[in-house]
Order: structure tokens, then sequence, then C-alpha cells
């Protein structure tokens, strides 16, 4: 089996009128695990595409091993194939490694030393060994017992058709046969789609196990930082994509200083830049040619004058010089990082002690066992548990917008605010910029503008949110419940779909937002970094 690098050389791909990579270089040697991510759209599945030659790319070059495996989003068999089958082609070749040994061992046997074949036979047979140890051929099919356990699918007949699977199933399987085959080098697109804890973790530790070459677009934080040798950073920047030595940890922790580096230059321009300004204009007052002189400059003015004229004059022209030089190749400002604004809603009386919202014994047959619950004015609480538990169920519930069997309470004047996981806009014909004015106030769209928000691009404005992916409207309603908070704010999921540099800036926010915020979430860096109250849901029967 080859171990060579996977190698690519200044790749372009152009998708319509889009230049989606641009010259984008990359090594993947064996052993190191590289993250890639960034926000939706910027190539991330592009590339692992053309690594893996499923697509050409227009310009540039890419060096694979023979046996590259590639994460498919859907797995490339007929939904009437069985489990057995699609184990038995991930067995292939570890079962073609030992038949082909035993072949070579029984002509290894019949062929004397001495013969002029012997020693070709010999090399073939090393050749052939080194692959099944490399492959840990001998160990394949207890490999994908283990595999299948350990991603939650041991207890499925293995007469079962793809037709007969979940989503979720289906995308588990093709983890499991491709980790099965230990490919020399490994494309794994969100892998993490469709795991709870217990098989993420089972993940992180296979992948950490494997010699091999490992590229994975993620969004998954906490599997990044588990797993990741190497982030490269795949958002526009001047110099291209960046690669960060280390794990999630460390990638964050040099982006910060890069922020604080950013942050100090611009500050200390922005000191130059007055300065500048001064000499250039206060002082080129001051020393004005047609300026008398002060009582007290009127003995030997008439001496002194040219010479003090020249000097002050040199010194007002290297200022202009200067000024014109810096404003030209001045550094932008940072950009704000996402900030819940100044809500413009009267905040709950402070020394009121009822809750803002109570739940006695609300249950939904079916969705949400009997759940009591009380949500002060400034809580924080993270509601967990598996699917099926019924977090969904307990954010509408809580936000009035499903009648629960049981009693709600809310305290009067309460305002809330839900991010669904399912965004759905009244008017599809309207744009992002008229659908942003109208929900948070003309006044207030003015005073924050949408795209100071961090959340949209420029180029959507005017797009109508009909046309927005799924990613894009819940951006849209996130931006819509940032930039006008309300008293009680409760987030589904708030991170599907955001880069990882968003969910880290939102998780920022949430800890000093206004009101009282109530989460839901399954992302296991969020839960871990945690910081209020958590609530663990049941199961519902």
């Amino acid at each position: 089996m080859s171990k060579t690098a996977l190698l690519a050389h200044d790749v372009v791909r152009i998708l319509g009128d889009r230049r989606v990579l641009d010259g984008v270089g990359l090594t993947a040697s064996p052993g190191h695990r590289i993250g890639l991510i960034g926000e939706n759209g910027v190539g991330k599945s592009t590339l692992l595409r053309v690594l893996a030659g499923v697509d050409a790319p227009d310009s540039g070059s890419v060096e694979r091993p023979d046996d590259l495996g590639l994460l498919h989003q859907e797995m490339p068999f007929d939904p009437a194939t069985t489990l057995d089958e699609v184990l038995d082609e991930a067995l292939r070749e570890a079962r073609e490694d030992l038949a082909e040994l035993d072949r070579l061992g029984a002509e290894l046997a019949a062929v004397p030393e001495d013969s002029p074949g012997h020693q070709d036979l010999l090399e073939a047979y090393g050749r052939r060994l080194e692959q099944a140890q490399d492959r840990e051929s001998w160990d394949a099919d207890r490999r994908a017992a283990l595999m299948l356990g350990g991603l939650g699918l041991g207890a499925l007949g293995h007469d079962r058709t793809l037709g007969g699977l979940s989503g979720g199933q289906r995308g588990r399987l093709a983890l499991a046969a491709l980790l099965v085959r230990r490919p020399s080098a490994l494309l794994l697109d969100e892998p993490t789609n469709h795991l709870d804890d217990e098989a993420a973790a089972f993940l992180e530790e296979r992948i950490r196990e494997l010699p091999s070459a490992v590229v994975i677009a993620s969004h998954d934080r906490a599997f990044l930082d588990a797993v990741c040798t190497d982030v490269i950073d795949l958002d526009p920047a001047v110099d291209g994509p960046v690669r960060h030595g280390g794990n999630y940890s460390a990638y964050l922790g040099e982006k910060r200083a890069e922020r604080a580096r950013w942050e100090r230059r611009w500050a200390e321009e922005q000191e130059e830049l007055v300065r500048l300004r001064h000499a250039a204009g206060v002082t080129a007052h001051r020393v004005a040619p047609d300026r008398g002189p002060r009582d007290n400059e009127k003995m030997g003015y008439g001496h002194r004058a040219g010479r003090v004229q020249s000097q002050v004059s040199r010194r007002v022209r290297n200022a202009s010089r200067r000024l014109d030089e810096l404003e030209h190749a001045q550094v932008a400002e940072p950009p704000s990082p996402l900030r819940f604004a100044a809500g413009e809603l009267a905040a709950p009386a402070a020394d009121d002690p009822r809750p803002l919202v109570e739940l006695r014994d609300a249950r939904v047959p079916g969705r949400l066992a009997p759940t009591g619950l009380e949500v002060a004015a400034d809580d924080r609480l993270l509601v967990t548990g598996g699917n099926g538990t019924g977090k969904s169920t307990l954010l509408a519930v809580l936000a009035g917008r499903l009648t629960a069997e049981g009693e709600r309470r809310v305290r009067p004047g309460l305002t809330v605010g839900l991010l669904a996981q399912d965004t759905v806009f009244d008017r599809p014909d309207r744009t992002v910029a008229a659908v942003y004015a109208s929900g948070v106030g003309a006044a207030r769209a003015d005073r924050v503008p949408l795209l100071s928000l961090g959340l949209m691009h420029a180029a959507d404005l005017d797009k109508p949110v009909g046309q927005l992916s799924v990613g894009q409207r819940r951006r849209l309603a996130l931006a819509l419940l940032v930039a006008r908070p309300p008293h009680l704010l409760l987030l589904d999921e708030p991170t599907n779909h955001l880069s990882p540099r968003l969910c880290d800036e939102l998780e920022e926010a949430l800890g000093s937002g206004p009101g009282a915020i109530v989460v839901a979430s399954h992302d296991r860096w969020l839960r871990r970094r945690w910081q209020g109250r958590e609530l663990r849901l049941g199961s519902v029967s």
C-alpha cells in the first residue's frame, strides 16, 4: 500500500461564476489529521471532492494514494443493497490480501530457492505482506464488528437493506465501512453528523489510532479539538488559506493572539493619524507665512524667522507625506464580534421575585414527559437530552407556540423570541434587507446594521429570503433576535449551520446577553463550556 502523502498544488475550482477554490495548496502526510473549517460555501466539501478525484480542478494538480477513501454524504449503493453486501465490499481488499498471501506462499513453497523466479515471488510476497500489515487485514472481520457496535449499528440484522435504514443509519454505515478498509488517506465530510456522544467519542478514538493521512471538513469543534494535528481556515484572507498547527484549542489561541495584534496595531495607527493630522494642520497654521511675530518674538524676529520657518515647514511637509501614506495603507478596523444589541424593551422589574415563565407538570403526550421548570429574569439554562426527549418541544411550550397539558405561567409584559430549527418567513419574495428592517424597525436597523452583526454577506441583502439556504435563513432569524433581544430568548440548536468562528462568538455573547436565555443543544463543545444551569430531559415513555 502506498504511503505517499496527499498533495494539492495551487488548486482552482470554479462553480458557475464563482471561484470557490483559488490556488489552494495542501500537504497531508501519514499520521497527520487536518481539519478544514470556515463559513458555509467557502469550499470545504469542494476541496474534499477535488482531493478525492471525484471532481477535477480547473487548474492545479493533486497527488493521491491509490487506496484513498472518501466519506460520501450518501452511500454509493443501490437501496436494495444489504448491510452484509456493504460489509463484504468494505472487507474485499483485506480478503484479497489474505488470499494473495496464501497463493504466493504456496508458489514460494513449490519453487526452489535457486530457481530464477524465486526472488521475484519473494519480493511480491513481501510487498503484499507489508500491505496486509498496514491494513491489519487479519483483523478486518473483528474490526467490522467493532465499528458497527461502536457506531450504534450492532443490533441491525445484516440482511437489512439500505432502503430500510434511516438517513442517520446509512451515514454511520458508510463511516463504518470506510474505517474497516483503513485506506492510507481518508477524507471525511462532517463525519459526526447523526452521532450521539458515545459514538462520537468512539470515532475520535478510531481516527487517532489511524496511521493514515486524514482530512476532515467539520463544524464539530469538540471533534476537531480531539483529533486534529492541524487546522486550515478556508475563510477568505489576504494571503489565502492559513494552516495552524495543533488542534482546535490551539487554533483558537492563535486567532485570539492575532486579533489582539490587529486591534493593537489599529489603535496605534489611529493615534498616529491623530498626531500627524495635528502636525500637518495645527502646526502649519501656527507657522503660516503671513502670521506676524508675537510680542515676545519681536527681538531678533527677522534674524531667526527664515531659519525657524524653514525647519517647521520641513516638519509639516514630512508629517503631511507620512499622513498621506498612512491614510492609504492603514489597516482596516477589526470587525466587531457578534454581540446582542442593547434592548429597547423595558426590563422586568429587578425586585419582582416571580420567574419570567413557570411550568408546572407540563407535558405533551408522546413528545415531552411531565416537566416542572422556572426561568428567572437573568437565567442561563441549557437543556440537554437524547434525540426524542423533547428539547425542541419544551422550547416551543416555553415560547407559548405549543399548548401543553399542565400549567404555564408568564410574567405580565413578557417578550419571548424563539430561534427554531426550521426557519420559515411569511413572505419568501421579500429581500433579506426588507425582512430585517421590518423585523427590528427602520430606526433600529439604521443603528444596528445587519452587516455589522457578521451573520449575513453584502451580496445577500437584496436576495429574496425564499432563495436563501437553510443556514442563511437561520442566520437571518438569529440576526433579528440579536439586534433586538427579548426578555426571554429561546435558542434551539443555535450553532447548527454556523461556522466555528460564529459559534465561538455566539457563545461569548450568550454570557453577557440581556435577559434570560434558554438553549437546547447537542453541541458537545458548547455543553462542555456552559457556565449556567442545566436541565437534562429523560425518555418520554
